[in-house]
């Protein structure tokens, strides 16, 4: 039996999420159709849209639904910045670099491609980017469009978003937020976050949500772009959803995360106390077994469920293996590059070295987690550390965050 330590990058599908998928595949119909199966496919997929809505606290016609996170981060960053560049002539977007890669690349392309320069707000050693770097950057006068994680995919770290919103409003630029990682597990309102920072037009106008982060299905996600936001499409041949998303909509898939993400606010407050104990136990036990361990971002306010940790002397992906031969199931940073490991690229951003870079484990606990799980991880990381540092680290050279 696994022990599944990885629920940032996926948590397992709720089995009301499943019965809802299940039921709505049984029935035939686009909802794009006119006649009785379209048009039943259609209240389907916007009851669903509207329940989503309620969950994210937007207007349903705010809710663009999706593929996943990814397709969202994209549509939301390259959207806002080929709208707002088309009416302005501004050319710059600004970020930080500890951002998850399904933003690094997306701006990293638009650099190569679109030449749009990257402003960087730098981050702390908690990975908590730099305010007055954030707010030189937006109001210097040529950003186009900003985005920001929500809460940091590998360390946990929670942003200072409404600052952040703000900076961004009264500098007139419109800033994309990526709450994929955070939705479900720390409160999450659009309408408040806008309401928060003074966002219009400008500020907090687009937010990026997945499904597979909260228990619903893999491919399903969406991207909340508010009303008064002017994004250019990546998709066309339809007109569906506001015309920022043309395509067969998922009326199933959209079902499916509705009910997830339904159940996930609802249980909020308390799964969150009880992963959060999980966490700080998992994190006591450790440090007791392991002195020189160092856990990232300890002091910082983080989501409930990371614990990120540097062992040092050891390799992260050596040490990955041999706790996956253990039966426990970790990572060292983001599941989405393509299934490779990669040093971190959050710990270099964070100024602790390229050998903490490379020495990095994250555990994510989720709503599976038990109390057998941490007492089995407890048990299992001392001795895979003591292998992996007999091991030692590798000497590959560890690059900078790609722009192209």
């Amino acid at each position: 039996m696994v022990v599944y330590l990885d629920h940032a990058a996926t948590t397992p599908l709720r089995d009301e999420a499943r019965e809802a998928w299940i039921a709505a595949t049984g029935s035939v119909g686009n909802a794009s159709s006119i006649h009785g199966a379209g048009q039943s496919a259609r209240r389907l997929l916007e009851e669903s849209r509207e329940r989503l809505a309620a969950a994210l606290d937007c207007d349903p016609v705010e809710v663009v639904f999706t593929s996943g996170g990814t397709e969202s981060v994209n549509l939301g960053i390259t959207g806002l910045y080929r709208a707002r560049r088309e009416t302005t002539g501004r050319t710059a977007i600004v970020s930080a670099p500890a951002e998850h890669h399904a933003t690094l690349d997306t701006l990293g392309w638009l650099h190569a491609h679109e030449v749009a320069d990257i402003e960087w707000a730098g981050v702390d050693r908690n990975a908590r980017i730099d305010v007055s770097e954030w707010e030189a950057a937006v109001g210097g006068g040529d950003a186009a469009a900003a985005t920001l994680l929500a809460a940091n995919n590998e360390v946990g770290t929670i942003q200072p978003v409404v600052a952040a919103s703000a900076a961004c409003a009264d500098a007139d630029v419109p800033m994309h937020l990526d709450a994929v990682g955070a939705f479900g597990h720390v409160p999450v309102s659009f309408r408040a976050l806008r309401a928060e920072s003074g966002a219009g037009s400008a500020g907090l106008v687009a937010m990026s949500v997945a499904a597979h982060k909260l228990g619903g299905p893999v491919g399903v996600g969406a991207l909340v772009v508010a009303r008064e936001a002017s994004v250019e499409p990546l998709l066309h041949g339809g007109g569906q959803q506001r015309g920022l998303r043309a395509g067969t909509q998922d009326a199933a898939g959209a079902a499916a995360f509705a009910v997830a993400a339904e159940l996930a606010v609802a249980e909020l407050a308390t799964e969150a106390a009880r992963i959060a104990a999980l966490r700080d136990r998992l994190e006591a036990g450790l440090r007791e077994r392991i002195p020189e361990l160092r856990i990232s971002a300890s002091g910082a306010d983080r989501l409930p469920g990371h614990v990120h940790a540097v062992f040092p002397g050891a390799q992260g992906d050596s040490m990955l293996l041999l706790l996956d031969g253990a039966g426990i199931a970790v990572s060292t940073g983001s599941a989405c590059q393509a299934g490779v490991a990669e040093p971190s690229h959050v710990v270099r951003a964070m100024g602790l070295g390229e050998e903490a870079a490379r020495s990095a484990l994250r555990f994510t606990l989720g709503r599976t987690t038990t109390d057998a799980d941490v007492d089995a991880a407890i048990a299992a990381v001392p001795s895979a550390y003591e292998r992996a540092r007999t091991a030692g680290l590798s000497s590959r050279r560890v690059g900078a965050p790609r722009l192209g």
